[in-house]
Order: C-alpha cells, then structure tokens, then sequence
C-alpha cells in the first residue's frame, strides 16, 4: 500500500509599491510693494522669501560667486545654505577690498586687482551686509540660510517654495528696501496657494555705512578713482 504525502507550500505575494508619495508640498504667491509717489517696483526679484521653523532637513552647501562689475556686486543680493562658499571675483579695473562687519559672519579679504578673487565660507545663518573699503556706495547681500525653504521672486513678485512637509511655519520676507515681514503659515496637505504679501519702501532712505575700520569714508571725490 503507498501512501500519497502532500505537502503545502507557503506563496508569498509580492506587490508593487507604485509611486512614492510626494515629499512635501508647494507655497506660493506673489510679493508687492509700496513705493513713493506709487511708482512700480523694478526689484521685487531681489527679495528673499523663507520659512522658519518645521521639522529639521539637510542642507546642501555649495559655491557662489559674486563679481564686482564697474564698482558694484553683480549679483547685489545672493541666497545660500548654511556652509557654503562665495567667490568675490574682481573684473574691474580697479583694486577692491570686500568685507563684511556683519556678526557672526565678519571678514575682510584684503585689497586685489583685476582678474583675481578671493572666497568666504559662511559658517552661521544670518544676513551678511558685504562692502568695499574702497568704494563706499558698493553693497551686497549674502542671506545664509538654515532651511532648504528659500527662494527668491520673479521680476513680477511671484513665488513658489517647493517640496515643503506639511506643518506649522514663520514665513519671512526681506528686502533691502523694506521692513521686514513675518507671518504665521500653516501648511496642510494640499498646500498653500494665492498667498499676498505686501511690502513697504516708502521709508526707505540710504544710509552711509562704516569702513572696515569703523571710520567715516574720505570725503575726496578722487578716493574712488582707485
């Protein structure tokens, strides 16, 4: 007599996994501002617009480069990472000499000629006013970032902040021109769309700055020739 064994074997169904989720989520909107006499804004796009707070991401330094064009910063303003390097590439003529005096981030680079450049790592986040010790109306400015959710608006104030995780956040904006504005921003899982954000220029009027010594700039007409 044979004896039939069976014997049962276990099947594992493997399914796919299909498209991961999204990671995070758009803001967008547009910036305005206010200006003397009503005129339009013809800089809307050097404004910065970021987000404070949410769970920690990674950053991802990287290098910049800032050129110094017929005695000013090419570009005036430049947004980074925290970690990050800028070139200050001279292509004039003359001698520059970039530093900034803006804590925590201070340096000075020294004077150098046309065709050279010299670079700063920003190791804080912060706003960092950068001048010449040599031509006192050049002005740049470095926002160091301690977000990935940065970005600047196009030349007609519209933005958009991409893959950012639902959550509760301080939006900011800033521009040189402007106070600067921030707001409470709760980010659900469709997102933020149609924000208005509105600045305000009309105060705005330019302050001489210091030398890197901490001195008023020679008053010569000819200091800047050099």
């Amino acid at each position: 007599m044979r004896m039939t064994l069976l014997v049962a074997v276990g099947v594992t169904t493997v399914r796919s996994a299909g498209p991961k989720p999204p990671t995070g989520v758009r803001v967008a909107g547009h910036v305005t501002m206010f200006e003397k006499d009503g005129a339009p804004s013809n800089d809307l796009g050097s404004a910065v617009i970021y987000l404070e707070g949410g769970e920690p991401a990674p950053l991802h330094p990287d290098t910049y480069t800032i050129t110094t064009s017929e005695k000013e910063f090419v570009p005036r303003v430049v947004v980074i990472p925290v970690g990050s390097t800028v070139e200050f590439a001279n292509a004039d003529p003359v001698s520059h000499n970039v530093f900034s005096a803006s804590e925590p981030n201070t340096f000075d680079l020294g004077k150098y000629g046309r065709g050279k450049a010299r670079p700063h790592t920003f190791t804080a986040p912060g706003l960092a006013r950068v001048f010449c010790n040599v031509h006192p109306r050049m002005v740049a400015f470095v926002q160091v970032m301690a977000t990935p959710h940065y970005t600047q608006p196009a030349a007609d104030g519209s933005f958009a902040l991409d893959s950012v995780p639902p959550g509760h956040y301080t939006l900011v904006v800033w521009h040189e021109r402007s106070p600067e504005l921030a707001q409470d921003l709760t980010v659900g899982p469709a997102g933020v769309s149609g924000l208005v954000l509105q600045l305000d220029a009309r105060g705005f009027h330019w302050v001489p700055h210091k030398n890197k010594h901490g001195q008023d700039y020679p008053t010569d007409e000819d200091f800047e020739r050099y």
